[in-house]
């Protein structure tokens, strides 16, 4: 991918003072787009980082544009506002919205091991306001941006839980519905072309996960995944396909953050390509009793999608 190979581009992710939504942002920005980036913290005052600030100067020093916006996502009038003042500043331009705000990470961390009837019922709206019901609402106004000028790339970020048990139930049933939201807004921009698609990261170990007294059980999980993906791979991966002229193949689809950089050769920031979760190198490590042939399988042997699919619940 040519550097700036965005440039002119106006683009928006919601959620990046920290972990994935800062390595999008900084990605996005570094790539030539002017990023407008959310968070509930301008400023960090406990000396632990996460700020929109720190974002900002992030994107900068990667000689990228930021305009910081501090927005509480679980208010509906703060996400309209949002979207006024992009359309406002940017003459009714968005050409990238990405979907990551989530609030429900530390009380993720605090349920885990725990049985869904075992913790308050709220803990759904404190996953799924944030990471589900505002994916909505900022695709609804993305919508209404992208669609008159019939372009633009709407990416939610999900994961292998909207397949499979992954953490908890609210925690599986939010991603199952960003999954669905992404294939059924598809369903009807199309035609208008604009794309919209759901995003699997691979493990990545953020640093509030590293840094919460409640995050051992998701440490243990995610060593089952070998080397994580840094923040920063899935910004690559959608700052190629936001200049992807064959963007339109991927709409309406689940796109692995792997299997994406291996068909385009993109690499992580250490140089070397992202663990691919359908390889039978990572599905024989998952199975102690034939995790030795792991080493003898070659990457590129992969479980087929429609394999892959069949351990879902679906029929």
């Amino acid at each position: 991918m040519a550097a700036k190979s965005l440039a002119g581009r106006i683009a928006l992710v919601t959620g990046g003072t920290r972990g994935i939504g800062k390595g999008i942002a900084i990605e996005l920005g570094a790539a030539g787009a002017l990023v407008y980036v959310t968070g509930r913290t301008m400023k960090s005052s406990n000396g632990k980082g996460g700020s929109l600030e720190e974002t900002a100067e992030a994107i900068r020093s990667r000689g990228g544009e930021c305009v910081p916006v501090q927005v509480d996502h679980e208010k509906s009038e703060e996400v309209e506002a949002l979207f006024e003042r992009i359309a406002k500043e940017q003459d009714g331009r968005l050409d990238i919205l990405v979907n990551n705000a989530y609030k429900g990470v530390e009380p993720l961390l605090a349920a885990s091991g725990k049985a869904f009837w075992e913790v308050e019922p709220s803990l759904f709206d404190d996953i799924n306001n944030v990471g589900l019901r505002n994916h909505y609402y900022c695709s609804v106004y993305a919508a209404r941006l992208m669609v008159p000028r019939k372009q633009g790339l709407i990416v939610i970020i999900s994961s292998p839980g909207g397949m499979r048990y992954l953490f908890n139930v609210a925690y599986g049933v939010g991603k199952a519905a960003c999954d669905r939201m992404a294939a059924d807004t598809a369903t009807e921009l199309k035609k208008y072309n604009v794309a919209s698609l759901s995003l699997w990261p691979g493990a990545v170990l953020t640093d509030t996960i590293q840094a919460s007294d409640n995050g051992a059980g998701f440490k243990k999980t995610l060593e089952k995944y070998g080397k994580p993906e840094t923040a920063e791979f899935a910004g690559r991966i959608i700052a190629h396909l936001a200049q992807n002229p064959s963007i339109m193949q991927y709409t309406g689809k689940i796109v692995l953050t792997a299997d994406y950089g291996e068909t385009y050769g993109i690499v992580d920031t250490d140089g070397t390509p992202a663990v691919n979760i359908r390889s039978f190198s990572f599905l024989f490590r998952q199975v102690s009793a034939l995790s030795w042939l792991s080493g003898w399988m070659p990457n590129f042997l992969k479980l087929p999608h429609w394999l892959w699919h069949q351990a879902s619940n679906k029929f």
